[in-house]
């Protein structure tokens, strides 16, 4: 057994080895667009439009990367979807779309300099090893216990440390949100940890409710302290420290509001002027907001000491001392089994007691090294590594681990899957699940069914890998899965997730819907994300998308790696009343051994009669949107009438050893002279404007940029069976990001 000393000399090792890694390689990488030139002197500073809006600190440390050129660099200012950076090396007067590498290594550097605190103090050090070696002998009175609730309130009160197995839907929340309330009522002083703003806020939000609820809630005893203004999750405005500084201090809180109103106005002048002058008063505005920050500060410094219960994220934690410095009777880690080893034993170290809550069956700490070290402690979570799983293996419960053993999220059709084969049947349903699920499972598509399998084999080759990232993407899923969320809006479902493993496809997801679904997004709540940036969610409709299909010639390591369990696991649970998994089960049964979970839930579902055929596509589709239309793919007159239509541009894309028959041909020879003609194809096109020899999977044609045919049958297409179906999208950002492929 190791000593405490030794724990953490290893977890420092490990976290610098990550932090080297992050420094050489990057590792979040963000699209930035429209880049001009501000200042032609070394530091040079560009201004950028995002996609998305970014949060990254002013003064972070960045990286810029245009194509081979790259060079580090700073953030200056970052709000909303512009920002303003300078670099060390000149790229030019404009670029037109670059990448933006950033990781904040420096929170993890912050991390190894607690350790060497917690080194330093002995009654630290003891509170670590309680954490890492769990007494096998639980030490609360067990005669005494009234209920669920109970029993982790007396567990909290004589075991220094207590886990907590939370699967999805078991009520995970309101046991901690009523533990620590139990705390607060009898004045001790509680923090509430986990590795995201969204955890906390929900936590947060759950535990006020209740305390408000019993009329024993006091302004300035409960503190959010950190966290994103604005966010939809976010916490009760009363317990934030921007509502508390507002009411102890409008001033102050006044001339925040108007710099922050004037930096978005400027920005926007920004974005489409690019003034010298507008970016200096810009600068000039920053360091005017940093100086309001710094008295923002003292307030807030105050207000975590008052307060009997603080939440904020484990990051925030490690990196301010008005957290780190205070001693708590109690703190709670939630979401555990996504935090790092050493950031779960910081905050052990901070309490004399610590509730460690999370489910080791969802996914793991995510590391970027391949260090040992870093597999070892960053890359498993803390119920793996004190032990208490192996418990689990032989049979049996750790005697400090709580299990919440009664799931009252998914429908009981949805649940009988992961019941099984991944909670060893320890897992059961409430008995209200069925009938409160009932009016989701009711809804199109498949009405009355609550899981499926739409199962896509022999639906062509579409599944290939990003040119940029090498992340996996599959068009025909996408406009399947498209189809599903318009099947399920139309019939009543306003809340729907799209979920898959590869980012790259749930960026093209994300593309798709901010392109031609905005009204319907404003009416309900549909998101597209990856499975690692889904849990913690949950959706009435859950689409899985596995997008591994032909010509790959293996399954991805995501499906079939060794966190596969827990991913496929976490992308299932996030559903309440229909399932819906989008996968080719010919590839799977091919590609995937029987016991891999992929493969099980497959088996399960064929088993259970789930599996909708693309036989079946005629019965489900009932609702065309008017920039998706599905057709037999030999009605040729459509596409052809399109090509007629073309006012720019026709893009063709011919796969090794498909042509095109006469028809074809006389349409593409006879068009229009101002329509250029490319013709992607290995096998030389003399009739083109512009031939390019590449061999592509899967053919498509594309109009002036903006429709895309798919599923066309051109002579000698493979791996397509009947009934044959073809897709037309309007969508000028699928083109594009189709067309960056070649």
């Amino acid at each position: 057994m190791s000593t405490t000393k030794t724990y953490i000399k290893e977890w420092q090792l490990a976290l610098q080895q990550e932090v080297n890694h992050l420094k050489k390689f990057g590792g979040s990488r963000y699209s930035v667009t429209n880049g001009k030139l501000l200042s032609n002197n070394v530091p040079y500073r560009y201004y950028f439009d995002t996609a998305i809006t970014l949060r990254i600190p002013v003064g972070s440390l960045v990286k810029l990367q245009w194509g081979t050129m790259k060079s580090s660099g700073k953030m200056l200012s970052s709000e909303g979807r512009g920002l303003i950076l300078e670099v060390e090396q000149h790229f030019g007067d404009l670029i037109p779309d670059a990448e933006l590498l950033h990781d904040p290594w420096e929170l993890l550097e912050q991390l190894i300099e607690r350790l060497d605190e917690i080194k330093k103090s002995k009654q630290k050090r003891l509170r670590v090893k309680r954490l890492m070696n769990p007494s096998v002998e639980a030490k609360h009175p067990k005669e005494k216990i009234k209920s669920n609730l109970h029993e982790l309130i007396l567990r909290a009160k004589y075991n220094p440390a207590t886990f907590v197995w939370g699967p999805p839907g078991t009520g995970k929340t309101f046991t901690l949100a009523r533990t620590a309330a139990n705390q607060y009522f009898k004045k001790n002083k509680v923090l509430i940890l986990s590795h995201s703003n969204q955890a906390v806020d929900v936590l947060m939000n759950e535990m006020t409710h209740f305390i408000k609820r019993k009329e024993r809630f006091k302004e300035g005893d409960v503190l959010r302290y950190g966290g994103n203004k604005g966010d939809s999750q976010s916490a009760y405005s009363e317990i934030t420290t921007n509502q508390l500084i507002e009411n102890q201090d409008p001033l102050l809180a006044q001339d925040r509001e108007r710099l922050v109103e004037e930096r978005k106005h400027l920005k926007q002048d920004l974005a489409t002027s690019f003034s010298k002058r507008d970016s200096d008063q810009l600068l000039k505005l920053e360091t005017k907001f940093s100086k309001i920050l710094e008295k923002i500060r003292k307030k807030e410094v105050e207000l975590v000491k008052d307060a009997f219960i603080v939440g904020t994220t484990l990051a925030k934690a490690a990196s301010d001392s008005a957290v780190y410095e205070t001693n708590y009777d109690i703190v709670i880690l939630d979401e555990a089994s996504m935090a790092y080893v050493p950031q779960a034993a910081f905050a052990a170290s901070l309490g004399k007691r610590v509730i460690v809550c999370g489910d080791f069956m969802q996914l793991p700490p995510i590391a970027s090294s391949w260090n040992p070290l870093v597999a070892e402690w960053l890359k498993e979570d803390i119920f793996h590594k004190a032990g208490v799983v192996d418990w689990l293996n032989k049979g049996k419960l750790h005697p400090q681990l709580f299990l919440l053993k009664e799931q009252r999220r998914m429908h009981p059709a949805i649940s009988a899957f992961t019941n099984r084969y991944v909670y060893h049947s320890l897992v059961e349903d409430h008995e209200s699940v069925d009938k409160s699920r009932n009016n989701i499972t009711s809804l199109a598509p498949f009405k009355e069914q609550a899981a499926v399998l739409v199962d896509t084999s022999f639906t062509g080759m579409h599944c290939v890998s990003d040119k940029t990232t090498n992340s996996r993407f599959n068009f025909w899923h996408l406009l399947l899965s498209f189809q599903l969320i318009q099947e399920a809006y139309i019939g009543g479902a306003t809340s729907i997730g799209y979920v898959t493993p590869y980012r790259a496809q749930a960026n093209l997801m994300e593309l798709l819907l901010e392109e031609i679904y905005e009204k319907e997004r404003m009416e309900a709540d549909i998101i597209a994300a990856t499975v690692h940036r889904f849990q913690g969610s949950e959706r009435d409709v859950m689409v899985f998308d596995t997008v591994d299909s032909a010509p790959q010639d293996r399954a991805g390591m995501l499906v079939t790696g060794k966190d596969s369990k827990r991913l496929i696991n976490v992308a299932i649970t996030r559903t309440r009343g229909k399932f819906i998994h989008v996968g080719d089960r010919n590839f799977i049964e091919k590609h995937i051994y029987k016991g891999k979970t992929l493969r099980q839930l497959v088996d399960h579902q064929i088993y259970n009669n789930q599996t909708i055929t693309t036989k079946e596509i005629g019965s489900w589709i009932r609702n065309q949107q008017p920039k998706l239309r599905w057709m037999h793919a030999r009605k040729v007159d459509v596409v052809l009438r399109d090509l007629r239509a073309a006012k720019s541009s026709i893009i063709i894309c011919l796969p090794k050893g498909t042509q095109l028959s006469e028809e074809w041909n006389n349409q593409l020879v006879n068009r229009a002279k101002r329509i250029k003609l490319t013709v992607i194809s290995p096998e030389k096109w003399s009739k083109c404007d512009n031939w390019l020899d590449e061999s592509f999977p899967f053919p498509f044609v594309m109009i002036d940029k903006k429709v895309l045919w798919l599923g066309l049958l051109f002579e000698g297409i493979k791996g397509v069976a009947p009934p044959f179906v073809a897709a037309r999208l309007n969508s000028a950002k699928a083109c594009e990001y189709l067309l960056k492929q070649f």
